[in-house]
């Protein structure tokens, strides 16, 4: 993919984008939704400023970006660990590949009773609900990683006798970089919706208990100022991402 036609992607992408908040904008202001339901996209913005401004949520705010990160690595370096594992051994990966294949089917959220058992009550049980999610696209990405790396790379490693520590980190690692950074992508975002969504339904703070609270109180300037601060997080965070990981993806290819 070229560089004009990443730029063409990019600029309809963000005119669709501006189009709808557009859109909402103009039914809002000419009530055809109503305040009650929806507030106006820049008055979400004006009092998510002011938020912030503020520094209210700012315990909760703190709270879900502490957890996502901590069950974003955890979630990486388990899944490479385990995707590794696997591909080690033929017998297990054929043994567990199918369960892979129908893990999302499973509902991770049943499991938080047995993490308030092993855990306490608190960050803990949402993070590892949080890693449940992720993992597994770690591990499917590593496996792919590995899986592709072509075999002239590894001879070379057995030409320079390389020992399995050198080979792994100086041959094997960076030929499947690419691959394994889109499991750090999918990782992170799995991640995040693990957070927030535990969040609205098994914790007292974060910003997913936040905007619970918000909508059960009627509270509309709260709940979608921190509902859009969610999108724009997820948004940067995703955006960032997608540059490097179009960065791995051009290096893939040359």
């Amino acid at each position: 993919m070229n560089l004009r036609m990443i730029k063409r992607e990019t600029a309809w992408r963000s005119g669709v984008v501006i189009g709808f908040v557009l859109l909402i904008e103009v039914l809002c202001r000419a009530g055809a939704i109503p305040a009650s339901v929806m507030i106006a996209p820049s008055a979400m913005a004006t009092h998510a400023i002011e938020i912030l401004r503020e520094g209210r949520f700012m315990h909760d705010i703190a709270t879900s970006f502490v957890n996502i990160v901590a069950a974003s690595i955890v979630a990486v370096v388990l899944g490479f660990v385990l995707g590794l594992a696997i591909h080690v051994v033929p017998s297990v990966r054929r043994a567990i590949e199918p369960i892979m294949a129908s893990y999302y089917a499973v509902p991770t959220f049943i499991f938080y009773p047995v993490f308030i058992v092993l855990f306490g009550v608190g960050s803990l049980p949402i993070i590892a609900i949080a890693v449940m999610l992720a993992v597994v696209t770690m591990i499917t990405a590593t496996l792919t990683g590995l899986d592709r790396i072509p075999r002239s790379l590894t001879k070379t490693a057995s030409v320079m006798r390389l020992s399995p520590w050198q080979s792994a980190l100086r041959v094997k690692l960076p030929a499947a970089l690419p691959y394994l950074f889109s499991g750090v992508k999918l990782s992170v975002a799995y991640a995040f919706i693990g957070v927030i969504a535990s969040e609205f339904i098994l914790s007292g703070s974060g910003i997913g208990y936040a905007i619970g609270y918000a909508y059960n109180n009627f509270e509309n300037d709260d709940m979608y100022a921190l509902m859009l601060m969610v999108l724009v997080a997820v948004t940067l965070i995703n955006v960032v991402l997608n540059r490097l990981d179009t960065r791995f993806q051009a290096r893939r290819q040359r």
